[in-house]
């Protein structure tokens, strides 16, 4: 799909991170940008901050866990602008979970897949009939995540889970979209191939009541910076991709009709490599065994 001024890109969690760096390199072409978020101060920030550079913003508080709101965000979006041509499902938390998966609260499950799974599929349900009405080239980001999509990550279960139905449902959408004939592509996104700076370490900022926690956390969240001091004097090298690179990661993929957006890095592909000979050769997940869980 060819990326051109005027035409208009819609990005959920777009008010800081990933989201935020799409947005950018959106509007650097010359797109009109919609950002969506549920931070109503960052959101306005941001949007401020992109309108400061001739941009046409739309910007939307958004909760995507919430269809109703996500619906309210296609409608301003067609009364602004009159039309979408991509849109990224990108918003997403994490889930805050201790111990080991049996240990897990169930509103730790409820909270990730209400806004990791659901929020993407209320983003598809709202957007993309509207994007095939209109008749145009279009495409559909959902963003996953190497913990799911690639190799499980035990660590981090809830997570991984959530990520790993991404993957599934944007599969889905991909083979609905090629049976209709449609001219809108879908991709799925693996930010990476390292770790990056982003809000997801801080997701219990945004967590509503509705999914609280149901008892009190064994240990305190860990901030990003953190976990990067304690990998560190752990003896293990911590390297991080700007988001910048993931955004231009974006905006090639759509320009190729890519459907994997996944940056190559020895240690995905090494993942990808083992689990799939793992599943060739009906053998045990080794490759789940190393990882050191407490």
């Amino acid at each position: 799909m060819r990326l051109e001024a005027g035409q208009v890109a819609v990005v959920t969690g777009a008010a800081g991170g990933i989201g935020l760096a799409m947005v950018r390199r959106f509007a650097a072409e010359g797109m009109r940008v919609v950002l969506a978020d549920v931070e109503e101060g960052a959101l306005a920030k941001a949007a401020a901050e992109l309108s400061a550079t001739g941009a046409e913003v739309l910007a939307q508080v958004t909760d995507v866990s919430d269809r109703d709101s996500v619906t309210a965000l296609a409608d301003a979006t067609y009364e602004a602008f009159g039309a979408v041509h991509v849109l990224c499902n990108n918003a997403g938390v994490g889930s805050g979970a201790e111990g080991r998966m049996w240990e897990h609260e169930p509103n730790d499950w409820k909270w990730a897949f209400a806004v990791n799974v659901w929020g993407v599929f209320h983003g598809i349900q709202a957007f993309v009939p509207r994007m095939l009405a209109d008749g145009g080239p279009g495409h559909v980001v959902n963003t996953s995540s190497g913990d799911g999509g690639i190799a499980p990550l035990p660590t981090a279960s809830v997570y991984a889970v959530t990520k790993a139905a991404v993957v599934t449902m944007t599969e889905s959408l991909y083979a609905h979209l090629k049976a209709e004939g449609a001219p809108v592509g879908a991709s799925v996104l693996f930010p990476g191939p390292h770790m990056l700076r982003t809000g997801l370490w801080e997701s219990h900022r945004n967590r509503p009541e509705r999914y609280a926690k149901q008892r009190p956390r064994r240990t305190p969240y860990r901030t990003l910076d953190q976990y990067e001091s304690a990998m560190k004097q752990a003896g293990h090298e911590v390297r991080f991709t700007p988001v910048e690179e993931v955004a231009d990661l974006v905006v090639d993929g759509i320009r190729a009709d890519r459907f994997w957006m996944l940056p190559a890095g020895e240690h995905s592909d090494r993942q990808i490599r083992a689990r799939s000979q793992s599943m060739l050769d009906r053998a045990n997940p080794a490759y789940l065994e190393s990882f050191i869980l407490d």
